[in-house]
């Protein structure tokens, strides 16, 4: 099983969405642009968000275990993924790239 490089390439904000549909809350999200994470194999990176996890977790796996091509050639690199969490008000796109390090080779799980 391989190593999973995700990076957060761009958030967006909807205010108009917000102020429409949602709820004040305290804390939203904490994703930077440029923020790097990687994943070992299958495992959540820590301190990776628990929602952006339940949207890209599917295409991590598949890219650990040597999956590639996704959607029949949708990607330039047939190993990697561009996937945006699924909060509606303020959205992340991460790119995914498989490493050729394999997973568990090193403790470091967070780079940011």
């Amino acid at each position: 099983m391989k190593r999973v490089r995700i990076t957060a390439i761009r958030k967006t904000i909807y205010p108009d969405l917000i102020e429409k549909y949602e709820n004040p809350i305290e804390h939203t999200c904490d994703v930077k642009e440029g923020q790097v994470w990687i994943a070992e194999g299958w495992e959540k990176p820590q301190g990776f968000c628990d929602s952006a996890w339940e949207s890209i977790s599917a295409f991590v796996m598949t890219l650990a275990h040597g999956g590639e091509n996704f959607y029949d050639g949708w990607m330039k690199n047939p190993k990697t993924a561009m996937i945006s969490c699924n909060d509606g008000f303020r959205p992340v796109s991460f790119f995914l790239e498989a490493l050729e390090e394999d997973a568990n080779a090193d403790s470091d799980t967070e780079k940011a």
